[in-house]
């Protein structure tokens, strides 16, 4: 099949890789980025997890007056007995006091009594909580048990729905105000509000703060991630993506046990993760905006300043010419475009690739966070479990940066995901009496989810182009909140990522014209004899300019097509 060929009189646009070409790699400033970037993610590992212990259900018992001037044989004989295979004593109910009273004056030997048929009644005098582990949680401080049991998960839905409402807004703030502004912004949200947390006076200020720091979390995570991708070049953006900005994320996780196991009460606990992200605020004067977000935006003079900062700060010679007159002139049509929400279902494109990254993404997230906070759950030791459970994610992180690095995206993920749900769906036939084994399986699935996380936001990043980027992440990533019947199809959703066009050894895109196609789907806007020239030459083709750019490969090569 022909190719058509390109005007010689179309001047060619250089991508924004090739234009940045000469700052270099691997210079002081990308050092630096990468790793304050990476630095700024560190309270995320802790923010959202700490209810793992800040909310955790201590022992308990109804509380008994002790004005009643019963015996200790009477006292331990107030809370019904539990049959069954574990027999334990009632958490919600007791004895009738008054009848234990009249009782005790009869029998002083409670052994004499039949306690079967004494009525019970609810714990009207509160809640007696073991301290064996913990001085005080929101669950002992609030009496959140029993009746009220709903309230403490229900504390972390709240700072989800602060999560997806963050997902959904700091995706289009992002991508109108600026990387930067956005993601110091919600530092301080995350920051203030988990700070006056801690004189909470009742459950539902705290659940109100708590949708606050949720939206602060999420969107200042989602800014970073970006911000990190624009300003780092190819050769290290894969590698801030998953060793910088997860391995940190990783590393807040696992300081989590370490404060909770020495500090045992919720509100000095809460408070000393808070105060950390104090130490942000001088970052705010090391970190430039995102000179892509800015060129695109017609912010030319302030990105150029950018520029040259960064070749100052890495030693190489500024260019006298950086853009062409009509590079620039291309800039200046494009920005006329204004990109919003409905862009990510724009074409049939989009479209598509959207709802499948909010599927996947919705996946991922009911079973990261289903493993994480079940940890208390498991066999061993709270803070043990939850230690591992972090440090299970750095060679999960480390897996992904290679795989990333040499492989292709999709297989890869579908595969994972595919290793990752036969391992959990083994736990439902391990015998109970073996309890290692299933925390053992339980990492292994914690690892598989936590390789195909750090590889999905890379995989995300380079399927959107610069104008609608932060937008597609915070919606996918909005959507991950939602629809948790969708964890069955964790199987079919291994298939589904192989729909996704493949991104490996693709430049970023820039623009919505210039994303890859999806299979099946033409370029949007180019006629039925242009696709085959569009899927197999990747021709950048641009409708709107009317022009079209040929590729690296030289023009002799697709004529021979």
């Amino acid at each position: 099949m022909e190719v058509a060929a390109v005007d010689a009189d179309v001047p060619e646009v250089r991508d924004y890789d090739e234009v940045t070409a000469f700052l270099g790699e691997w210079g002081p400033f990308q050092k630096l980025i990468f790793l304050l970037l990476s630095f700024s993610i560190f309270p995320n590992g802790f923010c959202g997890l700490s209810i793992i212990f800040i909310g955790d259900v201590p022992d308990h018992r109804c509380s008994i007056p002790a004005n009643l001037n019963l015996s200790e044989a009477w006292m331990n004989r107030t809370i019904p007995l539990v049959p069954g295979d574990d027999p334990h004593y009632s958490k919600c109910s007791r004895y009738r006091l008054d009848v234990i009273v009249n009782l005790s004056e009869t029998f002083p030997d409670p052994d004499l009594v039949n306690m079967s048929g004494v009525e019970q009644e609810p714990c009207l005098d509160g809640w007696e909580y073991s301290r064996e582990q913990y001085i005080s949680t929101i669950v002992s401080e609030w009496d959140l048990v029993c009746n009220d049991v709903w309230k403490s998960p229900f504390s972390m839905s709240i700072f989800f729905a602060g999560v997806l409402t963050g997902s959904l807004i700091s995706g289009q703030l992002s991508d109108k105000f600026g990387r930067k502004t956005v993601l110091f912004g919600t530092m301080a949200v995350q920051c203030a509000f988990s700070i006056l947390q801690v004189i909470s006076p009742n459950w539902e200020i705290y659940c109100f703060l708590n949708f606050l720091v949720g939206l602060g979390q999420i969107s200042n995570y989602v800014a970073a991630f970006v911000l990190g991708t624009e300003l780092l070049r190819k050769s290290i953006r894969i590698l801030f993506c998953t060793l910088g900005v997860c391995i940190s994320y990783a590393a807040g996780y696992m300081w989590l046990p370490l404060f909770a196991y020495f500090i045992r009460n919720w509100r000095i606990l809460l408070l000393t993760l808070s105060v950390t992200g104090l130490l942000y605020i001088p970052l705010w004067w090391f970190i430039p905006e995102s000179p892509r977000w800015l060129l695109l935006n017609g912010k030319l003079k302030e990105a150029e300043e950018i520029f040259r900062y960064i070749a100052k700060k890495n030693g190489v010679k500024f260019p006298d010419v950086l853009f062409s007159d009509f590079e620039l002139e291309t800039m200046k049509t494009k920005n006329t475009q204004s990109h919003s929400i409905f862009h990510l279902v724009k074409t049939n494109n989009i479209r598509l690739i959207t709802i499948i990254n909010m599927l996947l993404w919705t996946v991922l997230t009911i079973g990261y966070y289903g493993l994480s906070l079940n940890t208390p759950n498991l066999h061993g030791n709270d803070y043990l479990n939850c230690f591992f459970s972090a440090a299970i994610e750095v060679p999960a992180y480390i897996l992904s940066w290679l795989l990333l690095w040499k492989f292709s995206r999709r297989l890869r993920i579908s595969s994972i995901l595919l290793l990752g749900g036969t391992v959990l769906l083994l736990i439902q036939v391990i015998p109970p009496d073996i309890p290692e084994l299933t925390t053992v399986l339980v990492m292994m699935g914690k690892l598989a989810i936590t390789c195909v996380f750090g590889m999905v936001y890379v995989f995300c990043t380079e399927l959107y182009p610069t104008v609608i980027r932060n937008t597609g992440i915070g919606v996918s990533s909005m959507a991950s909140r939602l629809a948790s019947i969708l964890s069955p199809y964790i199987f079919y959703l291994g298939m589904l990522v192989l729909l996704l066009p493949e991104t490996f050894n693709h430049p970023l895109p820039d623009t919505i014209e210039r994303m890859q196609n999806i299979k099946g789907f033409r370029c949007p806007g180019v006629p039925k004899n242009y696709f085959y020239t569009c899927k197999k030459r990747n021709l950048k083709i641009d409708i709107e300019e009317g022009m079209k750019v040929k590729p690296a490969n030289d023009l002799q090569q697709n004529k021979n097509g």
